[in-house]
């Protein structure tokens, strides 16, 4: 799945909520210095943000598709998955990884951040998670468990933070197995953006799994989202949280 997304890069890029200003100081402001590994890097969504706060970011993206745009937008991107990537003897202040760690071998991801970092560097996946209101959550819920009943896992109700704790989790393990790193900590972030209704469903095909939905049911499923949104006045404000697991490359060398 992690390849699908270049489906459609240029929606995936306009319609993706950004990462608040916040998360992006603080990785700028504990990295040691300004070159980074944006690992997923997608269509530089993270990377924009990065290069306006000053740094210069090296993207890796296995979807070649979503790197181009990247280019296109002034993000020098790789394409390869970060596990096989070549950096060439090339060494970084930070790596991070906007909505995409867990593509990556926890380990395995872990283990390439330590070869790549400069001692004191920084490793720092991030997770945007949305918490909808919670009837507005029940609400969505209810129209994936009318048009996809075969897929529950869509029917659920979101969890916020919850649903993305094995993620963190997953992401600290990781680092800790590796080795080379100083206990992880975890930041966090709370925002809030405010959607019309053709703003969210702009951007929802490109949620994870939904081009991989049959295209019928898929217009069923916007179709009813919008009905919800409808229903609630025609917009409605996300809650954000975004989650940071931050480690630091240890020793000398």
């Amino acid at each position: 799945m992690a390849e699908s997304f270049g489906v459609d890069a240029e929606r995936y890029d306009r319609a993706r909520p950004r990462y608040p200003d916040a998360l992006i100081e603080r990785i700028v402001a504990v990295a040691p210095g300004p070159d980074l590994v944006e690992v997923g890097s997608g269509t530089g969504i993270a990377a924009r943000q990065l290069q306006a706060a000053g740094c210069r970011v090296l993207g890796v993206e296995p979807d070649t598709r979503m790197a181009d745009f990247a280019r296109r937008t002034g993000v020098e991107s790789e394409a390869a998955t970060f596990e096989a990537w070549d950096p060439a003897g090339r060494k970084f202040d930070a790596v991070v990884a906007g909505q995409a760690w867990h593509w990556v071998d926890p380990i395995a991801g872990a283990a390439k951040a330590a070869q790549v970092l400069r001692p004191g560097g920084l490793l720092a996946p991030f997770w945007n998670v949305f918490q909808p209101q919670p009837e507005l959550a029940e609400a969505f819920a209810e129209v994936y468990r009318r048009v996809l009943p075969e897929l529950p896992i869509y029917g659920e109700v979101m969890p916020g933070l919850n649903m993305y704790s094995t993620l963190f989790t997953k992401a600290i393990d990781g680092m800790r197995e590796a080795g080379g790193f100083s206990e992880p900590e975890q930041w966090r972030f709370d925002w809030d953006l405010h959607y019309t209704r053709d703003e969210w469903l702009d951007g929802l095909p490109t949620a994870g799994g939904h081009n991989r939905f049959p295209p019928e049911k898929l217009r069923e499923v916007v179709a009813g989202i919008g009905d919800a949104i409808d229903a609630v006045g025609g917009g409605f404000t996300m809650h954000y949280s975004a989650g940071v697991v931050a480690a630091t490359r240890i020793g000398t060398a």
